[in-house]
């Protein structure tokens, strides 16, 4: 395994405990649990990492929060869509305006929507097809929004450059 797939996986894990062991900030926005650190993590791991690395983030803390009793089967949809559309339009444009959209429909719309036969069939819940849009919206631009000054501070200073270096 080389330095920069070590350094990839490093940071994922960091990012993974940050997202679990930030769980209990978050609020209720309808029938769903907005939770704002989630999408400030995939943002991150969209522009350091990617967008693989990104969506296997997503799951895996999904998947913890789940189990700890924090999170929903919910949270899967949409934070996985959120991080696969955001990694691509980063990695594909290298703009980080795009990675914030990205995030934002991919959670929003996408993720949104691939929730409600979650809801209806698997967790039993009646719902609307549009249901989960605003909710998914809100939680997402909260942490959006924190990104946006976390992710410009860490471009505009190279801080991870050294990081992700070759030394």
């Amino acid at each position: 395994m080389n330095k920069i797939t070590t350094r990839k996986l490093a940071i994922a894990g960091v990012l993974i405990a940050v997202g679990v062991v930030c769980s209990p900030l978050n609020f209720p926005v309808g029938a769903s649990k907005c939770f704002p650190v989630q999408h400030l993590i995939n943002i991150i791991a969209s522009v350091f990492l990617g967008p693989f690395y990104g969506v296997i983030m997503a799951f895996i803390t999904s998947l913890l929060r789940l189990a700890t009793g924090m999170g929903t089967l919910l949270a899967f949809p949409g934070s996985m869509c959120g991080a696969l559309i955001g990694g691509l339009c980063y990695k594909f444009s290298k703009k980080l305006t795009l990675a914030y959209i990205g995030e934002l429909f991919g959670t929003g719309i996408i993720g949104a929507l691939a929730a409600y036969p979650i809801a209806v069939y698997v967790m039993g819940k009646e719902a609307a097809l549009f249901a989960y849009v605003l909710p998914f919206i809100i939680s997402s631009a909260g942490g959006t929004v924190i990104a946006i000054f976390l992710v410009t501070a860490l471009k505009q200073t190279h801080a991870l450059d050294k990081f992700f270096g070759d030394d």
